[in-house]
């Protein structure tokens, strides 16, 4: 299927989900400190082999393999145990050992220098905690995916992390990646949220949901289509940064999309007409002591709260959380302060005021 949508951007340019590339981020000049070691092996390589051949090539007769590559690595490591190669006689082997030896000191010394580089500017550390982020975010399972590394992606990030839920970062700058790890710990892939392979390495398959935080709505309509075909299940919730994009959000497969203008305008008018309500979430979102949150909680099949009214099932006494709605199993529909006799079903969704134990707690006893 291909989808193709006009960009408010770019007036009179159409993009398609094949045709749309997105923009790379320019390289950087020089070289680091991992690519310098890969070239100081590859010269220590090349040097060995011109050492053996030359050995080899201007040694006496009966000047084997072996002693060409000992005369090699003596020579390279500036150990010297002794010559088992002749160059007493051999003017000829005598220059190019001279040569050969000062080709050693050079590549010993960029060696050197180059793992100093590798371990002093961080390489080395770097790598080891990819890897075990890699293998952090492999064993996730039922988390959220947050493509973006703005101030809008780092807001969710507080929010995720104090609700306690998990989640991987995707986002190609790596300075704004080290920018958000100073929130907390975020595990993050560092790559181009628009690919597939990167999205698979975030572990899409199993994700929960996808937010779309990206700086372009062409980006993010880019991402949402490829989530959708790599996880029809998930949930996608996108930004949409032009209100003629919404539709073609929904059209390629996101569940929601949220214009910041429009809740922008929508807190403004609240701390206008409403400013103790708004005070009241803003103190209930701000806490620093506990985290209180509107949350939600799906009643699962089997569970013991399955046929119990809300009386019979305790959950303000057992988990201190606070009931405010109820939406019963495949309706739309939400009760208020449902009464106690409200009987409880699977698939019903119940709405607390609670804190993130307390969700626990709750998950506990279902």
């Amino acid at each position: 299927m291909q989808y193709s949508f006009s960009s408010p951007l770019a007036p009179g340019r159409r993009f398609s989900y094949n045709g749309l590339a997105p923009v790379r981020p320019r390289r950087r000049a020089g070289m680091n400190s991992k690519k310098r070691l890969v070239v100081s092996l590859t010269i220590f390589l090349a040097v060995f082999l011109v050492g053996v051949a030359g050995f080899q090539t201007l040694g006496p007769p009966g000047t084997t393999l072996l002693d060409s590559a000992y005369m090699t690595v003596i020579t390279l490591s500036t150990i010297g145990y002794g010559e088992v190669v002749e160059t007493a006689h051999n003017p000829a082997l005598r220059v190019f050992n001279i040569v050969f030896i000062i080709l050693c000191l050079c590549t010993i010394a960029y060696a050197v220098s180059s793992v100093t580089a590798f371990v002093v500017e961080g390489e080395l550390k770097n790598i080891l905690g990819r890897r075990k982020m890699d293998k952090e975010i492999a064993r996730l399972e039922g988390h959220y995916i947050i493509c973006g590394g703005d101030d809008t992606a780092a807001t969710i990030i507080r929010e995720m992390l104090a609700t306690r839920k998990p989640f991987v970062v995707v986002e190609r700058d790596k300075a704004k990646i080290e920018k958000l790890a100073a929130l907390g710990p975020v595990l993050a892939v560092h790559g181009d949220a628009t690919e597939d392979t990167v999205l698979e390495k975030a572990g899409i398959a199993r994700a929960k949901g996808v937010l779309c935080v990206l700086p372009t709505d062409e980006a993010n309509l880019f991402v949402t289509i490829s989530a959708r075909s790599l996880n029809p299940g998930l949930r996608i919730v996108t930004k949409s940064i032009e209100p003629g994009s919404n539709n073609k959000m929904i059209k390629a497969g996101a569940d929601v999309v949220i214009s910041p203008k429009n809740i922008g305008g929508m807190r403004m008018v609240s701390e206008m007409i409403r400013p103790a309500t708004t005070t009241f979430l803003d103190m209930m979102l701000r806490e620093s002591g506990r985290v209180l949150r509107f949350d939600e909680f799906t009643v699962p099949a089997g569970s013991r709260l399955d046929g119990r009214t809300i009386a019979e099932s305790r959950l303000d006494e057992a988990t201190g959380a606070l009931l405010v709605a109820l939406r019963k199993g495949g309706g739309k529909d939400f009760t208020f302060n449902p009464p106690k006799t409200a009987k409880l079903g699977a698939g019903d969704v119940l709405v607390f005021i609670a804190t993130p134990e307390m969700v626990e707690e709750l998950a506990k006893l279902a």
